[in-house]
């Protein structure tokens, strides 16, 4: 029997923060994130001792999380990474971070670089953090990509 491939899936219209279109490998956060202290812009990695997911490297992901830990300071952090080319290709939220947008906004214009920010429902959040790929097209469509299951666990 043949293995299956990858399953494209349109799972949901996300509401853009900020414009673009972004794709890459998920990593879900089981917890909040700080852009500012908790994870350094010059290399993309989580920082935060605290944080589940400490070690993680950010660069090209596509973050999926319920919300962030806010600060000011956030939107310079996020736009540095930008620059830097260490930021995720993409971040969703359940909660919409103004700060976040800013930063990926400011970078866009500064360098020409950007990072999309998008929002969904809770529902629609816990649905994504499954895939193993989302791609977000410019008009918030969002689409995912599982891996094909290991021929073990096909019946």
């Amino acid at each position: 029997m043949a293995r299956p491939g990858p399953v494209d899936q349109r799972m949901t219209r996300a509401r853009l923060l900020t414009s673009g279109r972004a794709e890459g490998p998920v990593l879900s956060l089981d917890e909040p994130l700080s852009f500012w202290g908790a994870f350094e812009p010059r290399t993309g990695v989580i920082l935060d001792v605290h944080h589940p997911q400490r070690g993680a490297c950010v660069k090209d992901m596509v973050l999926v999380m319920t919300e962030t830990r806010g600060s000011g300071s956030a939107p310079g952090a996020i736009a540095e990474a930008i620059r830097l080319g260490t930021a995720p290709a993409a971040i969703i939220l359940a909660e919409p971070d103004i700060n976040l947008a800013v930063g990926a906004e400011v970078a866009a214009t500064l360098y020409g670089r950007g990072c999309v920010i998008a929002c969904v429902t809770v529902e629609e959040l816990e649905a994504l953090r499954v895939a193993a790929r989302i791609a977000i097209a410019e008009d918030g469509a969002v689409t995912t990509r599982r891996e094909p299951r290991p021929p073990s666990q096909l019946t």
